[in-house]
């Protein structure tokens, strides 16, 4: 058990509360962190915990969609493509109703990628609010994932214009899946935005398609450039072999599907 528990009621006092992230356990949904700390996979020693921390709301003001780190990954489900088609997918009813964005965004580790909503935002052009070392700073979601630094997510926040979206993913019959590949594109105000998720430990943005598109490829030739931008690996989900078969499939089934 954690020798301290810390409980804020505000974002400031869960940013006070983390500091610079030194010994500290966040947990929010515990999906992840619960089953870890269950089985003696993990020992923390100090554990702040986000359900009262006011960090699970969404709000849309000012042109913006913002998206607090504490908000259950069910709350996406009817909301803004692709991320309610990525939401709609994370494992079963009762993990959507406890996993949270800010656990999912942060869930990149080891041997198996677990961030299912990191592709849509990306392809969304989300940035991060995050505190930690240094203080508060605001960042690309690409950026935040590429750091990979010991900071507390506070929320997430992509532009609301009009926009298509279209979302392809290869699916494991289990309801506690992970998934093994996913893609995600939107267009808006001209241009189109491609990421992966499954092609490495976090999604990535995929600049080779998106320069094919720009420069009036089809769909499917520029698919098939993804491999340009994503080398996947071998895991227990999958092999790499059958990611680099699949991945250019799904990558064209995403852009297909925009709309416009």
């Amino acid at each position: 058990m954690a020798s301290e528990v810390l409980l804020p009621t505000s974002p400031a006092e869960a940013a006070s509360a983390f500091g610079d992230g030194s010994g500290v356990t966040v947990v929010a949904g515990g999906t992840i962190a619960l089953p870890d700390i269950t089985h003696g996979r993990m020992h923390p020693a100090r554990v702040l915990m986000l359900a009262r921390s006011g960090l699970d709301r969404i709000e849309r003001s000012g042109g913006a969609v913002t998206i607090g780190a504490a908000t259950p990954v069910a709350a996406l489900v009817d909301g803004d493509e692709p991320l309610a088609s990525a939401a709609a997918h994370v494992g079963d009813d009762e993990i959507r109703g406890q996993a949270t964005v800010g656990g999912n965004l942060c869930a990149s580790a080891g041997e198996t990628p677990r961030g299912d909503l990191q592709a849509p935002l990306i392809a969304l052009g989300a940035r991060v609010r995050s505190a930690g070392a240094g203080g508060e700073r605001v960042e690309s979601l690409e950026d935040f994932l590429a750091a990979d630094s010991s900071r507390l997510v506070l929320d997430v926040t992509y532009d609301d214009t009009p926009r298509s979206a279209g979302y392809a993913a290869a699916w494991r019959p289990h309801a506690h899946h992970y998934t093994i590949l996913a893609v995600a594109a939107v267009r808006e105000g001209g241009e189109t935005r491609v990421a992966v998720t499954g092609g490495g430990p976090t999604g990535r943005r995929c600049p080779s398609v998106e320069a094919a598109l720009a420069g009036g490829a089809s769909t499917r030739d520029a698919a098939a450039t993804v491999l340009d931008d994503v080398d996947p690996a071998d895991d227990a989900l999958a092999s790499a072999w059958y990611r680099r078969r699949v991945l250019p499939g799904l990558v064209q089934k995403a852009l297909d599907s925009l709309a416009g």
